[in-house]
Protein backbone atom coordinates (compact mmCIF):
# COMPACT_ATOMS: atom_id res chain seq x y z
CA UNK A 1 0.00 0.00 0.00
CA UNK A 2 1.48 3.29 -0.66
CA UNK A 3 -0.52 6.32 0.21
CA UNK A 4 0.54 9.80 -1.45
CA UNK A 5 2.30 12.43 1.83
CA UNK A 6 0.72 14.97 -0.22
CA UNK A 7 -3.10 13.88 1.10
CA UNK A 8 -3.17 14.78 5.13
CA UNK A 9 -4.74 11.97 7.06
CA UNK A 10 -7.54 14.46 8.64
CA UNK A 11 -8.99 14.36 5.15
CA UNK A 12 -10.16 11.55 3.06
CA UNK A 13 -7.67 9.88 1.42
CA UNK A 14 -7.87 8.30 -1.85
CA UNK A 15 -9.15 4.62 -2.28
CA UNK A 16 -5.96 2.39 -1.05
CA UNK A 17 -4.22 -0.60 -2.44
CA UNK A 18 -4.04 -3.57 -0.35
CA UNK A 19 -1.17 -3.05 1.71
CA UNK A 20 2.09 -5.68 -0.19
CA UNK A 21 3.30 -6.84 3.89
CA UNK A 22 -0.17 -8.20 3.94
CA UNK A 23 -1.26 -6.32 7.57
CA UNK A 24 -5.37 -6.48 7.40
CA UNK A 25 -5.08 -3.98 10.48
CA UNK A 26 -2.97 -1.61 8.89
CA UNK A 27 -5.07 -2.00 5.30
CA UNK A 28 -8.05 -1.44 7.56
CA UNK A 29 -6.71 1.67 9.10
CA UNK A 30 -6.51 3.02 5.43
CA UNK A 31 -9.62 2.20 4.20
CA UNK A 32 -11.10 3.31 7.03
CA UNK A 33 -9.96 6.42 6.59
CA UNK A 34 -10.66 6.98 3.10
CA UNK A 35 -13.64 7.61 0.57
CA UNK A 36 -16.26 5.11 1.60
CA UNK A 37 -16.94 3.85 -1.56
CA UNK A 38 -19.07 0.76 -2.51
CA UNK A 39 -15.69 -1.19 -3.18
CA UNK A 40 -14.15 0.07 0.29
CA UNK A 41 -17.03 -0.21 2.54
CA UNK A 42 -17.41 -4.23 1.05
CA UNK A 43 -13.38 -4.59 2.05
CA UNK A 44 -14.08 -3.28 5.02
CA UNK A 45 -17.00 -5.60 6.19
CA UNK A 46 -14.71 -8.28 4.97
CA UNK A 47 -11.49 -7.44 7.09
CA UNK A 48 -13.90 -6.48 10.17
CA UNK A 49 -15.81 -10.11 9.98
CA UNK A 50 -13.32 -12.47 10.70
CA UNK A 51 -11.68 -10.04 13.63
CA UNK A 52 -13.92 -7.90 15.78
CA UNK A 53 -17.36 -9.29 14.56
CA UNK A 54 -16.24 -13.00 15.37
CA UNK A 55 -14.26 -10.97 18.90
CA UNK A 56 -17.49 -9.36 20.05
CA UNK A 57 -19.49 -12.54 18.97
CA UNK A 58 -17.28 -14.51 21.18
CA UNK A 59 -17.32 -12.12 24.03
CA UNK A 60 -21.01 -11.99 24.20
CA UNK A 61 -21.01 -15.87 23.83
CA UNK A 62 -19.31 -16.59 26.91
CA UNK A 63 -19.32 -13.42 29.42
CA UNK A 64 -22.03 -14.06 32.39
CA UNK A 65 -24.99 -11.90 32.22
CA UNK A 66 -24.59 -8.42 33.79
CA UNK A 67 -28.53 -7.58 34.92
CA UNK A 68 -28.36 -4.03 35.05
CA UNK A 69 -26.87 -0.42 34.76
CA UNK A 70 -25.90 -0.48 38.67
CA UNK A 71 -24.77 -4.09 37.97
CA UNK A 72 -22.80 -3.06 35.32
CA UNK A 73 -20.71 -0.04 37.17
CA UNK A 74 -19.59 -2.95 39.66
CA UNK A 75 -18.53 -4.70 37.37
CA UNK A 76 -16.66 -1.73 35.54
CA UNK A 77 -15.45 -0.77 39.07
CA UNK A 78 -14.08 -4.16 39.84
CA UNK A 79 -12.54 -4.15 36.49
CA UNK A 80 -10.63 -1.07 36.95
CA UNK A 81 -9.06 -2.01 40.40
CA UNK A 82 -7.77 -4.97 39.34
CA UNK A 83 -6.20 -2.83 36.20
CA UNK A 84 -4.52 -0.36 38.80
CA UNK A 85 -2.05 -3.17 40.15
CA UNK A 86 0.91 -1.82 38.35
CA UNK A 87 2.03 -4.53 35.51
CA UNK A 88 5.74 -5.20 34.78
CA UNK A 89 5.55 -3.25 31.77
CA UNK A 90 3.54 -0.53 33.08
CA UNK A 91 6.52 -0.47 36.01
CA UNK A 92 9.28 -0.75 33.44
CA UNK A 93 8.22 2.10 31.36
CA UNK A 94 7.81 4.39 34.17
CA UNK A 95 11.06 3.84 36.42
CA UNK A 96 13.75 2.06 33.72
CA UNK A 97 13.11 3.18 30.60
CA UNK A 98 15.75 5.40 28.80
CA UNK A 99 14.69 7.97 26.71
CA UNK A 100 14.93 7.02 23.65
CA UNK A 101 12.98 3.54 24.48
CA UNK A 102 10.07 6.27 25.58
CA UNK A 103 10.40 7.71 21.85
CA UNK A 104 9.73 4.29 20.42
CA UNK A 105 6.41 4.01 23.00
CA UNK A 106 5.49 7.69 21.87
CA UNK A 107 6.25 6.73 18.20
CA UNK A 108 3.99 3.99 18.17
CA UNK A 109 0.98 5.40 19.35
CA UNK A 110 1.13 8.46 17.14
CA UNK A 111 -1.55 7.08 14.81
CA UNK A 112 -3.77 7.73 17.73
CA UNK A 113 -2.33 10.88 19.43
CA UNK A 114 -2.73 12.62 16.24
CA UNK A 115 -6.24 11.53 15.29
CA UNK A 116 -7.44 11.38 18.59
CA UNK A 117 -11.37 11.41 18.54
CA UNK A 118 -11.99 11.84 15.15
CA UNK A 119 -13.41 8.46 14.80
CA UNK A 120 -16.09 8.46 17.52
CA UNK A 121 -18.24 11.26 15.51
CA UNK A 122 -20.42 8.72 13.41
CA UNK A 123 -21.83 7.66 17.23
CA UNK A 124 -23.64 10.96 17.79
CA UNK A 125 -26.37 10.35 15.07
CA UNK A 126 -27.29 6.87 16.64
CA UNK A 127 -27.74 7.87 19.98
CA UNK A 128 -31.05 9.81 21.68
CA UNK A 129 -30.21 13.55 21.90
CA UNK A 130 -29.55 13.74 25.50
CA UNK A 131 -26.94 11.25 25.13
CA UNK A 132 -25.53 13.03 22.37
CA UNK A 133 -25.13 15.99 24.76
CA UNK A 134 -23.37 14.04 26.98
CA UNK A 135 -20.67 12.73 24.29
CA UNK A 136 -20.13 15.72 22.63
CA UNK A 137 -19.37 17.84 25.75
CA UNK A 138 -16.54 14.55 25.67
CA UNK A 139 -15.21 15.81 22.13
CA UNK A 140 -15.56 19.07 22.57
CA UNK A 141 -12.97 18.60 25.18
CA UNK A 142 -10.66 16.26 22.60
CA UNK A 143 -10.74 19.45 19.93
CA UNK A 144 -9.34 21.88 22.89
CA UNK A 145 -12.85 23.16 22.99
CA UNK A 146 -11.97 25.30 20.00
CA UNK A 147 -8.69 26.29 21.04
CA UNK A 148 -6.24 25.23 18.66
CA UNK A 149 -3.17 25.22 21.76
CA UNK A 150 -5.45 23.36 23.76
CA UNK A 151 -6.45 19.73 21.19
CA UNK A 152 -5.17 17.21 22.58
CA UNK A 153 -3.39 16.69 18.83
CA UNK A 154 -1.67 19.48 19.30
CA UNK A 155 -0.56 17.91 22.79
CA UNK A 156 0.95 15.15 20.17
CA UNK A 157 2.69 17.45 18.01
CA UNK A 158 4.50 19.51 20.64
CA UNK A 159 5.43 15.97 21.95
CA UNK A 160 6.84 14.57 18.37
CA UNK A 161 8.64 17.77 18.18
CA UNK A 162 10.30 17.57 21.38
CA UNK A 163 11.62 13.76 20.41
CA UNK A 164 12.49 14.87 17.14
CA UNK A 165 10.07 12.67 15.60
CA UNK A 166 7.65 13.02 12.24
CA UNK A 167 4.67 15.53 12.49
CA UNK A 168 2.31 13.88 9.89
CA UNK A 169 0.78 10.99 10.32
CA UNK A 170 1.28 9.40 7.00
CA UNK A 171 4.64 9.09 8.38
CA UNK A 172 3.42 6.44 10.94
CA UNK A 173 1.77 3.88 8.60
CA UNK A 174 4.82 1.59 8.43
CA UNK A 175 5.89 2.27 12.41
CA UNK A 176 2.75 1.24 13.91
CA UNK A 177 2.15 -2.10 15.38
CA UNK A 178 -1.34 -4.27 14.52
CA UNK A 179 -1.39 -4.68 18.30
CA UNK A 180 -2.37 -0.31 17.76
CA UNK A 181 -4.07 -0.44 14.62
CA UNK A 182 -6.19 -2.98 16.03
CA UNK A 183 -7.29 -0.66 18.84
CA UNK A 184 -7.45 2.29 16.45
CA UNK A 185 -10.23 0.12 14.12
CA UNK A 186 -12.08 -0.56 16.93
CA UNK A 187 -14.08 2.13 17.20
CA UNK A 188 -14.41 2.67 13.10
CA UNK A 189 -16.88 -0.71 13.89
CA UNK A 190 -18.07 0.18 17.36
CA UNK A 191 -19.68 3.90 16.10
CA UNK A 192 -20.52 2.65 12.29
CA UNK A 193 -21.09 -0.86 11.73
CA UNK A 194 -21.72 -2.50 15.17
CA UNK A 195 -25.44 -3.68 15.48
CA UNK A 196 -26.05 -2.06 18.73
CA UNK A 197 -24.42 1.21 19.72
CA UNK A 198 -24.17 -0.24 23.67
CA UNK A 199 -20.70 -1.31 22.23
CA UNK A 200 -19.89 1.93 21.27
CA UNK A 201 -21.20 3.36 24.83
CA UNK A 202 -19.37 0.61 26.74
CA UNK A 203 -15.62 0.77 25.22
CA UNK A 204 -15.60 4.34 25.47
CA UNK A 205 -16.64 4.18 29.60
CA UNK A 206 -14.40 1.90 30.47
CA UNK A 207 -11.49 4.00 28.45
CA UNK A 208 -12.57 7.54 29.95
CA UNK A 209 -12.08 6.25 33.12
CA UNK A 210 -8.77 3.82 32.75
CA UNK A 211 -6.99 6.51 31.59
CA UNK A 212 -6.67 8.84 34.36
CA UNK A 213 -4.68 5.92 36.14
CA UNK A 214 -2.87 4.68 32.76
CA UNK A 215 -1.20 8.09 31.65
CA UNK A 216 0.01 8.25 35.35
CA UNK A 217 2.94 5.46 33.86
CA UNK A 218 3.59 7.95 30.89
CA UNK A 219 3.63 10.98 32.96
CA UNK A 220 6.07 9.63 35.43
CA UNK A 221 8.42 8.64 32.71
CA UNK A 222 8.31 11.80 30.91
CA UNK A 223 9.35 13.41 34.23
CA UNK A 224 12.19 11.25 35.16
CA UNK A 225 13.64 11.41 31.70
CA UNK A 226 12.93 15.31 31.97
CA UNK A 227 10.65 15.86 29.04
CA UNK A 228 8.71 19.02 28.88
CA UNK A 229 5.97 18.50 26.58
CA UNK A 230 4.35 15.95 28.80
CA UNK A 231 0.58 17.61 28.59
CA UNK A 232 -0.86 15.37 26.49
CA UNK A 233 -0.42 13.21 29.51
CA UNK A 234 -1.02 15.09 32.48
CA UNK A 235 -4.03 16.71 30.45
CA UNK A 236 -5.82 13.43 30.41
CA UNK A 237 -5.05 12.89 34.14
CA UNK A 238 -7.62 15.67 34.62
CA UNK A 239 -10.13 16.04 32.04
CA UNK A 240 -10.96 11.70 31.63
CA UNK A 241 -12.08 12.17 35.29
CA UNK A 242 -14.93 14.28 33.83
CA UNK A 243 -15.16 12.71 30.75
CA UNK A 244 -15.75 9.35 32.85
CA UNK A 245 -18.66 11.03 34.20
CA UNK A 246 -20.23 12.40 31.16
CA UNK A 247 -20.18 8.86 29.97
CA UNK A 248 -22.23 7.52 32.61
CA UNK A 249 -24.34 10.26 32.31
CA UNK A 250 -24.71 9.25 28.05
CA UNK A 251 -25.78 5.36 29.10
CA UNK A 252 -28.53 6.60 31.58
CA UNK A 253 -29.85 8.60 28.81
CA UNK A 254 -29.91 6.04 26.59
CA UNK A 255 -31.27 3.75 29.01
CA UNK A 256 -33.97 6.10 29.95
CA UNK A 257 -34.51 6.95 26.42
CA UNK A 258 -34.55 4.09 24.73
CA UNK A 259 -33.91 0.77 26.99
CA UNK A 260 -30.04 -0.92 27.71
CA UNK A 261 -28.55 -4.14 27.46
CA UNK A 262 -25.90 -4.32 29.95
CA UNK A 263 -24.46 -7.28 28.25
CA UNK A 264 -23.56 -5.08 25.68
CA UNK A 265 -22.46 -2.42 27.81
CA UNK A 266 -19.83 -4.95 29.18
CA UNK A 267 -18.80 -6.85 26.52
CA UNK A 268 -17.49 -3.41 25.31
CA UNK A 269 -15.58 -2.52 27.69
CA UNK A 270 -13.96 -6.24 28.26
CA UNK A 271 -12.90 -5.55 24.64
CA UNK A 272 -11.25 -1.95 24.92
CA UNK A 273 -9.84 -3.53 27.89
CA UNK A 274 -8.12 -6.27 25.90
CA UNK A 275 -7.64 -4.34 22.90
CA UNK A 276 -5.90 -1.15 24.74
CA UNK A 277 -3.96 -3.23 27.25
CA UNK A 278 -2.31 -5.77 24.27
CA UNK A 279 -1.24 -2.49 22.66
CA UNK A 280 0.01 -0.84 25.39
CA UNK A 281 2.14 -4.17 26.68
CA UNK A 282 3.16 -4.96 23.21
CA UNK A 283 4.78 -1.73 22.07
CA UNK A 284 6.81 -1.43 25.80
CA UNK A 285 8.19 -5.08 24.93
CA UNK A 286 9.18 -4.34 21.57
CA UNK A 287 10.75 -0.84 22.99
CA UNK A 288 12.49 -2.76 25.10
CA UNK A 289 13.83 -5.35 22.27
CA UNK A 290 15.31 -2.56 20.02
CA UNK A 291 17.10 -1.52 22.67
Amino acid sequence: MTTPTSTPMSTPMPTPTPTPAGSAQKTLFVHNRSVQNARVVAAVEELERDWIVARVDELDARTPAVPSRARWVEELDGLLAREREETGTARYLAEEATREQFRHVVREFALDGLTEAQNFFPAVPRLPLRAQMAVMRVLIDEFGCGNLRQAHSRLYLDLLAELDLPQEPESFLDTTSDETYAFLNSFYWLTQRAPYIEYFLGALAYLEASIPHAFRTQARACERLGITHDRYYTEHLHIDTFHMKEMQIAIREYEDARGLDPDRLWTGALLMSDLIGTAFDAAVERAREAA
